[in-house]
């Protein structure tokens, strides 16, 4: 493994510096304490900060020699609305909040990286640093480009690294095409006429027609949409009456949609439309069907995903990077991909015996209150950021 001496070096620091994130979480859009901290940072290092892109963004400039060309590294900030179950000394100061997908290290790692280029800028043109606020359902990443994220500090390309529980430390994934899903939330409200329960006829019950909704759902994805396309309708909540002895007037559906095309999703939206008018039509009820996308799939650019994928064998070797299995959660990254290309990879986080003492009995997974980001990562990531900079500056990109 080819670490970069002088980050290694530097990394109990920065290790100091991400617990100190962990233990003051903050959630999308309020990442004020996360953001000044980053700031101070990247200013104590001499390089220049852009701030309040996206309510909470920083961007850092790294600039060397007369090259037009630039690239960008993102990092997000924000932490989650749930309660931490770890006891150790840099557990949750704030109830109610927690780094339980590791945002706390992915800034961490591309502070790291940030504090090698303040001395060492091997390369010839830009490399701005995108710390995110908001991408746990708050679209950071869409409001940042908003505000006018690429226009301000125009890339040829952006990268994104998320940590993934599970496998070695040392080893990285990436793939061309899909790697997370779209996230899409649905929500209908079924509207039939009460009465008492000992006389079904003279009202119009709502609840079996949400059962009839619920199962037509399921045909959607088996007999609609092709075979090979992958998507997800997941009914989550349905909501319905107050007491056994009464038939209630309405009956809510909510849930998810999870595709890894547009094409699918349009197609999903369409028909999910359609049974649920039509079935309650046909029971004599009226609903009212909306649809809400929230971050479409994650798909990495081909040639960028390749040149990702070299500048990982150069540090761990090509048999410790391995392909990206899709998978159906979701990621606001995909905002960028799809204005400008790039790529997003997985770093391996472990399997979670890098807890300290006073972790909570759950696995090391994420979204787990007992989750832990593996601060053994931070010079691996870090040195990759940095090759892949450099290495992107240096030879103009993959050929397109």
């Amino acid at each position: 493994m080819k670490v970069i001496d002088s980050i290694v070096t530097q990394a109990a620091g920065i290790a100091s510096v991400r617990r100190d994130i962990h233990a003051h979480p903050e959630l999308c859009f309020k990442e004020l304490r996360t953001a000044d901290l980053v700031a101070a940072k990247l200013s104590e290092w001499g390089i220049p900060v852009h701030r309040g892109m996206g309510t909470t963004g920083v961007v850092g400039i790294v600039r060397n020699g007369n090259s037009s060309r630039a690239v960008g590294l993102r990092a997000d900030m924000d932490a989650l609305p749930m309660q931490e179950f770890n006891t150790f000394e840099h557990a949750s100061r704030h109830a109610g909040k927690m780094h339980a997908c590791g945002h706390d290290g992915h800034t961490a790692m591309l502070l790291a990286a940030a504090q090698h280029f303040a001395t060492n800028r091997n390369f010839d043109g830009t490399v701005y640093l995108i710390f995110q606020p908001a991408e746990e359902g708050g679209g950071g990443a869409r409001e940042m480009i908003k505000d006018g994220l690429f226009e301000q500090f125009p890339m040829q390309a952006v990268f994104g690294m998320h940590n993934w529980p599970g496998a070695q430390v040392g080893r990285f994934a990436v793939s061309a095409g899909p790697v997370m899903a779209s996230s899409n939330e649905f929500r209908i409200l079924i509207k039939g006429k009460g009465g008492h329960a000992a006389m079904p006829h003279l009202g119009l019950d709502p609840v079996p027609v949400a059962c009839q909704i619920v199962q037509a759902f399921q045909t959607i994805i088996s007999r609609n949409k092709k075979p090979v396309d992958a998507g997800v309708i997941s009914v989550t909540m349905i909501h319905a009456g107050e007491v056994t002895n009464v038939i209630p007037d309405s009956c809510e559906l909510q849930g998810t949609v999870r595709t890894f095309s547009l094409e699918v999703l349009d197609q999903i939206e369409q028909r999910m439309r359609e049974v649920a008018e039509h079935t309650s039509a046909a029971f004599g009820v009226t609903c009212e069907f909306s649809f809400k996308r929230n971050y479409p799939p994650t798909i990495n650019s081909a040639a960028e995903a390749e040149f990702a994928r070299g500048v990982m064998a150069s540090i761990v070797g090509p048999d410790k990077v391995g392909e990206q299995e899709p998978t159906m959660g979701a990621e606001d990254f995909a905002f960028m991909l799809q204005a400008i290309p790039g790529a997003y990879c997985f770093i391996h986080n472990g399997d979670g015996s890098h807890r300290s003492v006073g972790h909570g009995g759950g696995p090391c997974t994420l979204h787990n209150p007992s989750y832990d980001f593996n601060d053994d990562l931070i010079p691996l990531g870090a040195t990759y950021w940095v090759r892949l900079a450099e290495a992107w500056l240096a030879q103009g990109g993959p050929d397109r």
